[in-house]
């Protein structure tokens, strides 16, 4: 029998995995896994229990809970000799990864697809020591992700975002930088810069349109400085996929990003606080097996 290994937020998405974790336990038993779950108690646990999945040699890993969650968990996975396969249970605010990958929010639905979905080999980014799955960035509006408070984000879900964004957008200031991808160049003032390996960034699904999970490549987008009312005709174009077509906006895809700030610059990675720059990001071509819907995703390249 398989060995899956359910590692979940009891606090993500009103609490709903942890309410309904004898049905998970239950669906799982019936396709043929022998599931065990651990509950995270703080910073870097879900890290910690993915590290030791691996090292017991489970065939599955299950992150339940938010971005930050299945962050945790494939910083936990990644250096490891023994990779088991990665599923999600997507419960936490925004949900950009799981939404990238169309896995539904409801728990039987996501539940399904961890029985009866395909594998698929998956890119993540690694940054210095770090790692990530999904997006990283720096610049002011980056910081909301995790500026937000976790009582905010339960009671009013995605829009918490939003109110903490207003409440920023008066005191955005450029920062100058050096920005190194695959060999080119650029130097100036930005507003901001997204490493995304995904097309779902931040609720946004059109901000880097030409991103794919399993083609060794990041989607980069740099953002030059521009004026609080350019901020928002942007954002709102971000909405419709038109923003790339902006002369302020820098839209190329690169396997290795060297980013350096004169000033201190904080980075995001999959919505979590990640130290402060400079970084190298770099493309990990398929480094993690993951079960996902059994249909064409337009987040993944056809090699065929």
């Amino acid at each position: 029998m398989k060995r899956a290994r359910l590692i979940y937020n009891p606090t993500s998405g009103r609490e709903q995995v942890r309410k309904q974790l004898p049905f998970i336990l239950e669906r799982l038993e019936n396709a043929g896994y022998e599931t065990s779950a651990h509950a995270t108690t703080g910073k870097d646990c879900a890290k910690r229990a993915a590290e030791k999945a691996c090292q017991n040699k489970f065939d599955l890993i299950i992150a339940a809970g938010g971005d930050g969650t299945i962050n945790e968990v494939v910083n936990g996975m990644a250096e490891m000799e023994v990779r088991p396969r990665l599923g999600i249970i997507p419960a936490g605010t925004t949900n950009d990864f799981a939404r990238a990958l169309h896995i539904p929010r409801e728990v039987n639905e996501a539940c399904e697809v961890l029985c009866n979905g395909r594998i698929q080999s998956v890119d993540i980014g690694k940054v210095e020591t770090q790692y990530f799955i999904n997006i990283a960035g720096g610049g002011t509006l980056t910081e909301l992700t995790y500026e937000v408070p976790s009582r905010l984000k339960t009671m009013m879900g995605q829009v918490a975002y939003y109110v903490k964004g207003f409440e920023k957008l008066p005191r955005i200031k450029p920062s100058n930088v050096t920005i190194e991808y695959d060999g080119k160049w650029f130097e100036g003032e930005i507003m901001l810069f997204l490493v995304s390996n995904t097309n779902s960034v931040g609720g946004f699904e059109k901000l880097a349109p030409k991103a794919y999970l399993n083609d060794g490549l990041f989607d980069l987008l740099i953002l030059k400085k521009t004026n609080l009312a350019d901020v928002v005709r942007l954002v709102s174009a971000a909405m419709r996929g038109e923003h790339i077509k902006d002369e302020s906006v820098i839209y190329v895809q690169a396997s290795r990003i060297k980013v350096h700030s004169e000033q201190e610059m904080q980075l995001n990675l999959d919505g979590e606080y990640g130290g402060v720059l400079p970084g190298e990001f770099v493309n990990l071509h398929n480094h993690i097996e993951m079960i996902v819907p059994d249909k064409d995703l337009a987040c993944f390249q056809r090699l065929y």
